[in-house]
C-alpha cells in the first residue's frame, strides 16, 4: 500500500500554520492542480484529490488536532472507536463531501479568480448594474496637442428621469427573488455562475407603480455639454476618462464613464514620431556648398536660427535638442530633426549657366571630381 503524503506538505505550509494560512495555501494549490487547468493530466487530477483531502482535515479543528497527534492513523479503521480512535463513523476522510458548504464557499472564491476578478460576494450590486460607458472622439491640431487645450463637447445620453429621480416609479419593494442583491448565483457542482436577476433587471427592487415618463426604467434622453481639459503631450488614440459622465444606470444605479478619444489632425509643417518632430528643409546648392544660417519654424511658435555646415548633402539630418513635442504628464521635450534636401535649380539665366559651366570645368582641372566614365574605369 502506497504511503500517504503529509497533509501539511501537500498544502506547502508548516505544522502549526494558522487557519488563514492553510486556507490561502489550499486556494493556491487547488487553482494550480484543478482539472480544468490541466485537461487530461491524470497526475494533476490525483494531486487535486489529495489537496482536497488534506484541506478537509486541516480546516476542521477536531480533525486537525487528531491528525497532529496521530497522523494518518487517526482516520484508519484499525484504531477502532475507543478513546482517541477515529474510524469512518467518526472523522474518517474516505468519504468527505466535496459539496459541503465550506468547500463550496472557498471554491466560489477560486472560481471567481479563474474569471479574473475578486469574490463575487464582495462586489456591490450597484457596480454590477452601473450605466453604460460612452465614447466621444475629438480632433485637435498638433499645436494644441503640444500646449494642451480646453474644449467644450456636446452629446446625448440616457440620464436620470427627472420625474421619478431615476427610481422608475414609486411603491418600491425589495426583490423577493434576489433579496436586493440584483444578481442570481447558480452553482452546478464545483462551478458557480452569476447573472442579472430577471425579476428586477438587476436593480434589487421591484416597482409597483412605474413612472409614466420613463416607463419604469428610471432613464430619459438628455443633452449634455462638458468642458474637458486635454493635457499637453497627447497623441493619436490617447484616451481620457471622465468619471460618471456616461449613461445612467437602470433604476437609479450609478452613471457609467465617458471616454474621450483624442485624434491629432496632420500638420502641414511637422511630422510627429512620439516625442520627436521632423521638418523637411530645402536649401540651395550655394548654401549647401558654402554653408549658411537659415531660419526654421518651431512648434512653440516663431522661428529659430540654424547653421548649415559647408558641404551639406541631401539626406543629412540636423537635430535641434529640446525642440520637439512635450511628453505626456512631463515637462520633458523631444527633439526636432531637420531633413535636409539640396535643391537643384531648374530655371537658370544664361549668365548662371555660364558660371556653372565655369565652376564645373574648374573642378575638373583641379581634379576635384571625375566624370562617370572615369569612375567606371577606376572600378574596373
Amino acid at each position: 500500500m502506497a504511503t500517504k503524503s503529509d497533509y501539511y506538505d501537500l498544502l506547502g505550509v508548516q505544522k502549526g500554520a494558522s487557519d488563514d494560512e492553510i486556507k490561502k495555501a489550499y486556494r493556491k494549490m487547488a487553482m494550480k492542480y484543478h482539472p480544468d487547468r490541466n485537461p487530461g493530466d491524470k497526475s494533476a487530477e490525483e494531486k487535486f484529490k489529495e489537496i482536497n483531502e488534506a484541506y478537509e482535515v486541516l480546516k476542521d479543528p477536531q480533525k486537525k488536532a487528531a491528525y497532529d497527534q496521530y497522523g494518518h492513523s487517526a482516520f484508519e479503521n484499525g484504531m477502532g472507536g475507543g478513546a482517541g480512535g477515529f474510524g469512518r463513523g467518526g472523522f474518517g476522510t474516505g468519504g468527505f463531501d466535496f459539496s459541503s458548504s465550506s468547500f463550496s464557499d472557498i471554491f466560489s472564491d477560486i472560481f471567481s479568480d479563474f474569471m479574473g476578478g475578486g469574490s463575487s460576494r464582495s462586489r456591490s450590486s450597484s457596480q454590477q448594474r452601473r450605466g453604460q460607458d460612452l465614447r466621444y472622439d475629438i480632433v485637435i491640431s498638433l499645436e494644441e496637442a503640444f500646449t494642451g487645450t480646453t474644449k467644450n463637447i456636446s452629446f446625448r445620453r440616457n440620464g436620470k428621469c427627472k420625474k421619478c429621480g431615476g427610481k422608475g416609479g414609486d411603491s418600491t419593494s425589495t426583490c423577493s427573488r434576489c433579496h436586493g442583491s440584483g444578481v442570481i448565483n447558480t452553482r452546478q457542482g464545483f462551478f458557480m455562475s452569476q447573472s442579472v436577476c430577471p425579476d428586477c433587471n438587476g436593480t434589487g427592487y421591484t416597482v409597483k407603480n412605474p413612472c409614466s415618463a420613463c416607463g419604469g426604467t428610471g432613464m430619459e434622453t438628455e443633452s449634455k455639454t462638458l468642458e474637458i481639459k486635454i493635457p499637453a503631450g497627447v497623441d493619436n488614440g490617447t484616451k481620457l476618462r471622465i468619471s460618471g459622465e456616461g449613461e445612467a444606470g437602470l433604476g437609479g444605479a450609478p452613471f457609467g464613464d465617458l471616454y474621450v478619444y483624442v485624434m491629432i489632425r496632420p500638420s502641414k509643417v511637422f511630422t510627429r514620431d512620439d516625442k520627436n518632430l521632423y521638418l523637411n528643409v530645402p536649401i540651395s546648392m550655394a548654401d549647401a556648398a558654402l554653408g549658411a544660417t537659415i531660419e526654421v519654424p518651431v512648434i512653440d511658435g516663431g522661428k529659430v536660427e540654424v547653421r548649415i555646415p559647408k558641404g551639406t548633402q541631401t539626406g543629412e539630418h540636423l537635430r535641434l535638442r529640446g525642440k520637439g513635442m512635450t511628453a505626456l504628464g512631463s515637462s520633458i521635450r523631444g527633439d526636432m530633426i531637420l531633413n535636409i534636401t539640396v535643391e537643384t535649380p531648374t530655371h537658370l539665366t544664361t549668365h548662371q549657366e555660364e558660371l556653372l559651366r565655369e565652376f564645373a570645368e574648374d573642378r575638373r582641372k583641379n581634379g576635384d571630381t571625375k566624370n562617370f566614365f572615369d569612375k567606371i574605369k577606376d572600378w574596373l
